[in-house]
């Protein structure tokens, strides 16, 4: 009798718990997220396998249906309208549904990196943001939506991320990057549409820790371990990132990245020159996509002043744009900090991505977005001319002495020179030590305050004559 009791309640729970099945979505998919406007968006998750699922949205009457795989596995496509809302996405498998609310179109951007990327606005321990607290004191913004993806690695891709969706507010910018933040809410007020932000970003890790393993097998110097086990920084290690937080949100569609990474590469930056490059287009197959924007900014001038692995990470970052289609590098070499590998100052990193977003990607005329960066270079017997791009009203220094110019002859001995801007908006440098200069380079130290910028305030990024 018991047997029977029993085996009847088993039979009602399986019937209750059929009948209360539900669509279940990814984190990326949740109240308060922004789509993509005006383009064809994947939507996707489980349900019970074979189940035919059915998306209903209310800026249409359609009907989006698509059916579970043997696994419980599905995914569609709908069309985005133009920017608004907000808007119900509503997933139903015949026995249930979800209703996704307070959902707004616009513009989406993924942003990865480090530590300087990660950033809160709160700032660490004893490391400020500069003006924050004015700025969260300005953070309620409905049109502004954030995500900050929880830190998960693994050596295998995952299906989903950990975090959620929220609305621009005090609180929740607290703990968001600042360098993403800040771009964000200077795009949604510019273009007067709601912007959406994730952040996928974890501090001391390597870019191998963000790239595929099958990218990475080009890397003979890159060892992936069979597994984490007993490995202390297991987060650290190469593909697990890239499994864990990067991968489970390709189907998500974006306008394009921002990057800041570089600081822990320092030590082998010749073969960043080939990491970087072979990342991004991996992550653009992934995404599917062809070549979105993809805007970084260089690491920050940062420790003791000689010339040292990091000005040589500065300078392959600024080679990267040559070998990364739809790409633009933000120069920061006026905001480093001696003393911090952090700077304060997110504020101008943040606003230079965001001129390359606004004048490359979305075309807003009249701005500036490129720093002024080397060109070519001659002789005229003592001195040495250097001409530059990316400077339509001159370049200047506002009023001070320029004093990181160095030249070098024959013998490539590098000495500081005295450099001045000429009329034709060059700049001719010379040391007493080289009559006769064949080499120039400027900045080239890991700790610099950069001194030269084009008349927009975008500063001159370090470059050496010498490869």
């Amino acid at each position: 009798m018991k047997v029977k009791i029993l085996t009847a309640i088993f039979l009602l729970f399986l019937s209750v718990h059929t009948t209360e099945a539900k669509v279940v979505l990814p984190a990326v998919l949740s109240d308060n997220m922004v789509l993509q406007q005006n383009t064809e968006v994947k939507l996707w998750g489980t349900a019970d396998k074979n189940k035919t699922v059915e998306v209903t949205v209310s800026w249409n009457a359609d009907k989006y249906t698509t059916k579970a795989d043997a696994h419980g596995k599905w995914l569609l496509k709908i069309k985005t309208p133009t920017a608004g809302g907000p808007h119900t996405l509503t997933f139903s498998d015949g026995s249930g549904s979800l209703t996704l609310n307070n959902v707004m179109t616009g513009e989406v951007w993924l942003c990865s990196g480090q530590s300087n990327m990660a950033m809160p606005m709160r700032g660490y321990p004893s490391q400020p943001i500069l003006h924050s607290n004015e700025m969260l004191l300005q953070a309620d913004n409905p049109n502004l939506r954030l995500l900050k993806v929880g830190m998960n690695y693994s050596l295998t891709p995952q299906e989903d991320v950990k975090g959620e969706w929220k609305v621009s507010a005090p609180e929740s910018a607290r703990e968001f990057s600042a360098v993403a933040y800040q771009f964000g809410e200077m795009l949604q007020k510019q273009l007067n549409v709601p912007v959406g932000i994730i952040v996928s970003s974890v501090g001391g890790t390597r870019i191998e820790s963000w790239m595929d393993r099958d990218i990475l097998k080009a890397f003979p110097h890159v060892k992936i371990p069979e597994s984490l086990e007993g490995v202390k920084t297991n987060f650290k290690e190469p593909t697990v990132l890239f499994n864990g937080m990067i991968y489970p949100l390709a189907n998500f569609s974006i306008k394009g990245w921002l990057w800041y990474q570089g600081e822990s590469n320092r030590s082998n930056a010749e073969i960043y020159t080939k990491l970087f490059p072979a990342m991004v287009a991996d992550w653009r197959k992934h995404w599917g996509a062809g070549e979105l924007p993809f805007y970084y900014t260089e690491i920050a001038p940062y420790g003791k002043a000689e010339e040292g692995t990091g000005v040589k990470m500065r300078y392959i970052q600024l080679q990267a744009m040559k070998d990364i289609p739809n790409s633009g590098m933000a120069a920061i070499t006026d905001v480093g900090m001696a003393d911090y590998i952090h700077p304060m100052d997110k504020t101008a990193v943040a606003r230079r991505l965001g001129y390359w977003a606004l004048g490359n990607t979305y075309g807003i005329k009249g701005i500036t977005y490129r720093s002024p960066i080397y060109k070519s270079h001659k002789t005229e017997g003592n001195k040495i001319i250097v001409s530059f791009e990316n400077f339509a009203n001159g370049i200047t220094s506002y009023g001070k002495e320029i004093t990181l110019f160095e030249v070098a002859g024959s013998d490539g001995q590098f000495y500081p020179a005295k450099a001045q801007i000429s009329k034709a908006g060059d700049i001719e440098a010379q040391a007493k030590e080289v009559t006769a200069p064949v080499s120039v380079r400027y900045a080239w130290k890991d700790w610099v305050v950069g001194e030269v910028y084009n008349t927009d305030g975008l500063p001159m990024p370090s470059f050496t004559t010498v490869e």
